[in-house]
């Protein structure tokens, strides 16, 4: 049986968490593992505003525990040891299900390492069943190749991706648009998925939705848009925008679209980096948001400003977005939420 049969399903990422998860950077998969300190300095900040909020078990390799663990000595942290390749936990963790009396499942996903681009990624497919077995919670083993980074829920049965991801032949190949949608019905329990084209200019991930656009409320979509028609980004922000302005949810709602601009553009080594306010994370009571200092001043501000119009209920905290950034990701790609037992909304 799949999730859809005893009625689990993917709850929105505002519903309460129980924990974070963040994995331990591991210098011998980083791209420039010369800046494996300051990396693991970035990561340590994540840890410790989301610890602010809420607990946070961080995934360390054997042997690294008790060095890990001294860092955040005093804080609502523990260490948690099971091998892996590399750092991204939105992407090769498990998706956390709940069902209406509280019990938690997980969808275990294959992974491929974002269409084969990195080697190993052995162990990083196995961290999910081994995070889903040491919290003893049922798994749900699926077929499909995909990344939590590419998918967004309302938690009333409407999902947000790109076709650039989920349709790429580096993942799915032998799987159709219709195949994949009924996929993801069966293991998210999710009724309507929405399409937007592509992901932002220079995201190796081929087009994750949480650098794109996310749901903030069912209905209400927020997404970064770009003002500049010789950006890359223009073209991608106008089209997914009217992709938007015709969508209806799961329940035939039209779309709120909140727009927040991009941060100006920066590379390094003459590549773009993918510099996102998407890429925020929601935490209880709070969300964690990447600024990017520097040029970036006045849309950080802007960025800070629209959050606290969303969630005047919720702190917005602020953490270094450069800090990790040259590795390809940030915030929420680091990330992965355990809904709370009950889901009481926070």
């Amino acid at each position: 049986m799949n999730p859809i049969d005893l009625c689990f399903r993917m709850p929105a990422e505002w519903d309460a968490h129980e924990r974070t998860f963040i994995s331990w950077p591991v210098r011998d998969s980083m791209c420039f593992p010369q800046n494996y300190a300051s990396v693991c300095r970035g990561y340590a900040e994540f840890v410790q505003a989301i610890s602010e909020f809420e607990p946070v078990t961080v995934i360390v390799n054997p042997g690294e525990s008790e060095a890990v663990k001294a860092i955040f000595t005093g804080l609502n942290v523990e260490v948690l040891a099971i091998r892996h390749n590399d750092s991204w936990i939105r992407d090769n963790g498990p998706t956390f299900l709940i069902d209406e009396n509280g019990d938690r499942a997980g969808v275990n996903w294959r992974f491929n390492a974002w269409g084969g681009k990195y080697a190993p990624w052995d162990l990083d497919d196995r961290v999910a069943p081994s995070m889903l077995d040491h919290f003893h919670v049922r798994r749900f083993d699926a077929p499909l190749v995909l990344e939590g980074g590419s998918i967004h829920v309302d938690g009333e049965g409407t999902l947000l991706t790109t076709e650039q991801c989920l349709l790429h032949p580096n993942r799915n190949p032998e799987r159709t648009r219709s195949e994949i949608e009924d996929e993801l019905r069966q293991f998210l329990n999710i009724e309507k998925v929405i399409w937007l084209k592509r992901g932002l200019s220079g995201d190796e991930t081929d087009g994750h939705i949480d650098n794109v656009a996310c749901f903030v409320a069912p209905g209400k979509i927020l997404i970064q848009v770009c003002d500049d028609p010789e950006d890359e980004n223009y073209e991608i922000a106008r089209e997914n925008l009217k992709l938007l302005s015709r969508a209806t949810d799961a329940k035939g709602r039209k779309f709120e679209v909140i727009a927040i601009q991009q941060p100006p553009k920066r590379e390094h080594n003459g590549t773009r980096l993918t510099l996102s306010y998407l890429n925020f994370y929601f935490v209880n009571r709070g969300v964690i948001l990447p600024v990017f200092g520097g040029d970036a001043e006045e849309t950080d501000r802007m960025a800070e400003q629209v959050l606290e119009d969303q969630f005047p209920d919720r702190t917005i905290r602020k953490v270094d977005g450069m800090a990790i950034i040259k590795e390809g990701g940030n915030v929420h790609c680091s990330t992965q939420q355990m809904p709370a037992p009950v889901q009481n909304k926070r």
